[in-house]
């Protein structure tokens, strides 16, 4: 129960999509909104600032001097321009020379006084007017007086903002009025494109799901996206290699089977045999084939589940540092009595064990399964009275680790070298015993250890009548020596 707490649940593609590009959407839904807010709010005030600035220079056409005194007077036409609007407040202000009052409102705010200018321009600003907040329009004047130098009359506008706002409303309710209809259709129209977007996966799927358990065709990419071309590559790629995988499995099974079925059926034969009997002596002879019998099969089987698991868990055991001259010690050691038996002379010749020129990087289960089945190579193919000589060579300098199995046998042609590695071969004109695996393990387990392996010619000093055998195997840049 606790673990399914902490459990992940099935992400979703088409929703993953859809939330990314809907969510943005949304959030910059009410950021549009401000905008346009604050785009409409100076829409909206540009025309009303141009009428403000065209009222404070008709006023300033007012102003006169007379008498020698700054004058203003207020004509009707003014008046009704000031008046015109039923919606906002206008007030105004004109301020003498010295700012002594002239007209209008007395407690209209005044400028600050480093705006003041001279050259007749009208600017604007925001302010407040009796609790309200107002858009003043406000310029200075120059004047000519005779008995001075030349002054300034500052005419002040203001004006409320109801018709501001308005305005600001309206264009807000034509823009977004449309957006929230527009919205959902948005919405709609993405998730419409991405089921059709989509489509494509879910009818790969459907191919997939209905194909037979045997059949390994490649996928066609040419009906996929370009962006689902890799994974379905991918996918053709696999199931590539799991075609040869059951194909190398298949033939594995037939050859298997064809191999157990020949010492099986001798068993079978030779216990009818003993079963007939009445001699004693024709009883042992019988019992004596059948003990080789199953000798052979089950050296068959376990070569077999040896080249197994070399070729399915080479890969995944764990390599660890060894003394590959301890290993052949022993090797060689297990390989004494039957080198006794046939009068072989089994011989080593290399570095000693424990010392750090025959250390390097393997799998010890591997490693060991590789000598062994090198050393039963040699020895069945060696002739009584022959010899089998195990050397290691090393290069402390660039790691290189040289395994030589050299023997007295008939030797391999040139032209059946690379056969002898293949799964069940035997040479031929050889009467030897052997379910034709010991070189098809070894050969994998080199390729497990990144090692080569090469067959040729031993021509051993004290055999020189026979050709002989010896196969290299080099395990390249694996060493690793002491000073």
């Amino acid at each position: 129960m606790a673990l399914r707490l902490f459990q992940r649940e099935r992400r979703s593609l088409f929703g993953e999509i859809l939330d990314w590009m809907l969510t943005p959407l949304l959030l910059l839904w009410p950021i549009s909104l401000a905008l346009t807010w604050l785009v409409a709010q100076n829409i909206a005030g540009k025309p009303f600032d141009r009428a403000l600035e065209y009222k404070v220079q008709a006023l300033a056409k007012l102003i006169v001097v007379k008498d020698q005194q700054v004058q203003f007077n207020l004509t009707a036409p003014a008046r009704e321009i000031l008046r015109a609007d039923d919606i906002d407040l206008v007030f105004y202000q004109v301020l003498g020379t010295r700012g002594e009052f002239l007209s209008g409102e007395r407690d209209l705010p005044l400028p600050a006084d480093e705006e003041v200018s001279f050259n007749g321009e009208v600017r604007l600003r925001e302010d407040m007017v009796r609790g309200q907040e107002v858009r003043v329009a406000y310029t200075w004047i120059k004047v000519d007086v005779p008995d001075a130098k030349p002054r300034v009359v500052q005419v002040q506008v203001a004006e409320t903002l109801e018709k501001r706002k308005t305005l600001a409303t309206e264009i807000i309710k034509g823009v977004m009025v449309p957006q929230f209809v527009t919205l959902p259709l948005a919405v709609l129209l993405v998730w419409l494109a991405l089921v059709r977007g989509i489509k494509p996966l879910d009818e790969l799927e459907k191919r997939i799901r209905a194909r037979k358990p045997d059949d390994m065709s490649p996928l066609d990419e040419t009906v996929v996206p370009e962006e689902v071309a890799p994974l379905v590559s991918s996918i053709n790629g696999l199931l590539s290699r799991l075609k040869v995988s059951l194909t190398t499995q298949k033939r594995f099974l037939a050859d298997a089977a064809h191999q157990l079925k020949t010492p099986l059926a001798g068993l079978r034969m030779q216990a009818d045999l003993a079963q007939r009997e009445t001699d004693a002596d024709e009883l042992k002879k019988s019992l004596k084939h059948i003990g080789r019998a199953s000798i052979r099969a089950t050296h068959t089987v376990n070569q077999l589940l040896a080249l197994a698991r070399a070729e399915t868990t080479g890969r995944s055991l764990p390599k660890q540092p060894l003394d590959l001259a301890q290993v052949l010690s022993e090797a060689i050691q297990d390989s004494v009595p039957r080198a006794l038996e046939k009068h072989i002379d089994l011989g080593y010749e290399g570095p000693p064990a424990g010392a750090a020129a025959s250390r390097l990087e393997a799998n010890p289960t591997l490693l060991k399964e590789l000598v062994r089945n090198l050393l039963d190579n040699a020895l069945n193919y060696t002739p009584e009275g022959g010899q089998v000589t195990v050397r290691l060579l090393a290069d402390r300098f660039s790691g290189v680790v040289l395994l030589l199995v050299e023997d007295s046998g008939p030797g391999i042609p040139a032209s059946e070298r690379g056969l002898v590695f293949e799964p069940f071969y035997r040479a031929l004109g050889t009467n030897v015993d052997g379910s034709g695996l010991g070189l098809a393990i070894v050969l994998e387990i080199a390729k497990q250890h990144g090692a080569t392996i090469g067959i040729e010619d031993a021509a051993l000093p004290a055999h020189p009548q026979s050709p002989g055998t010896r196969v290299t195997v080099r395990f390249a840049g694996m060493g690793h020596f002491a000073e």
